[in-house]
């Protein structure tokens, strides 16, 4: 069973940096894109940051230039660097996945559980 376990959240103060985790674990054939997202109270759900296979990485605005994004192939890993943090960045951030269970042909995206982020300001 595919799993995608988050660890690093926790509260900051405004100005201040966190780094989140995510970890892949379970029968997996490949990863394509692993990414974050989050989502505030009364918000929708948003992309934060996405890094695919060969490195290319995409950013949400809001984020552009305080967030860094990388990946470990080998270790099935995803890591957000966050510096000079916002209130504006309080929200749940979930990792997401898209890839390929070791006993299926195709392509699936999958996520983690989450962990809450609070910058206070």
């Amino acid at each position: 069973q595919v799993q995608l376990e988050e660890s690093g959240g926790g509260s900051v103060q405004s100005g201040g940096s966190l780094i989140l985790s995510c970890a892949a674990s379970g029968a997996i054939g490949s990863i394509n894109t692993m990414g974050w997202y989050r989502q505030a109270p009364g918000k929708e759900r948003e992309l934060v940051a996405r890094v695919i296979p060969g490195g290319t990485t995409h950013y949400g605005d809001s984020v552009k230039g305080r967030f860094t994004i990388s990946r470990d192939n080998a270790k099935k890993t995803a890591t957000l660097q966050m510096d000079n943090l916002k209130p504006e960045d309080t929200a749940i951030y979930y990792c997401q996945a898209y890839l390929r269970p070791g006993d299926s042909p195709m392509y699936s995206f999958f996520w983690g559980q989450g962990t809450q982020v609070n910058v206070i300001s």
